[in-house]
């Protein structure tokens, strides 16, 4: 589990497919401690929940390896990582952390597109649209996950959602990098999801 808290900004160092395309092997740069990265832990990258299968450090700097499955591939925007790539890293939640944003499982639901960036004096609102099967799960003033990021939704008009970010969260994200038609990953809040099937089993 995870809190949308972005802890660090990765680089994505290397991409190797396999023969079957139904698997990435991924290598990914940061900043966290080599000794605190167990094999097997679980990061989130740009929302995306990912499994250590290796670690290390080159250059005075930490990788760490994980693989990105078809599954992954086909629903979210890891599809379209290549060398260069920035991601919103997030370590797992541990008892006793700060819950700072909101449950997240680190399982992203689809994609959402950019419609339009307006940058404000004090903040930047970005205008998205989604699938009308997640859409149904966005509210004013409820939470959503875009990019690893926990943010509060801002409006909502049929699939059409916006969403207002302070300076502090582009300075420490990749959202100052978001533009119209860039796609993002979306995981819907977990307590929306469990509302609906209430009542869908009344």
């Amino acid at each position: 589990m995870f809190t949308g808290i972005v802890t660090d900004i990765g680089e994505v160092k290397s991409l190797t497919p396999t023969a079957q395309g139904q698997l990435h092997r991924l290598r990914v740069g940061c900043h966290y401690d080599r000794s605190t990265i167990a094999d097997g832990a679980s990061i989130a990258c740009n929302g995306v929940c990912l499994t250590v299968v290796a670690s290390g450090v080159e250059g005075g700097k930490t990788w760490f390896d994980v693989d990105a499955a078809a599954e992954t591939l086909r629903m979210t925007t890891a599809r379209h990582w290549t060398l260069g790539t920035k991601l919103n890293l997030e370590r797992a939640l541990k008892i006793g952390d700060e819950l700072g944003g909101h449950i997240v499982a680190g399982h992203a639901d689809g994609i959402a597109t950019i419609l339009a960036r307006d940058d404000l004096p004090d903040m930047a609102r970005f205008d998205l649209r989604t699938t009308r099967e997640l859409a149904r799960f966005i509210a004013p003033k409820g939470s959503v996950t875009l990019d690893g990021v926990s943010l509060t939704v801002n409006t909502v008009d049929d699939l059409a959602f916006s969403v207002l970010i302070i300076p502090h969260t582009l300075n420490v994200t990749t959202l100052s990098s978001w533009r119209a038609g860039s796609e993002v990953n979306i995981e819907i809040d977990l307590m929306a999801r469990y509302a609906a099937r209430l009542t869908e089993m009344k």
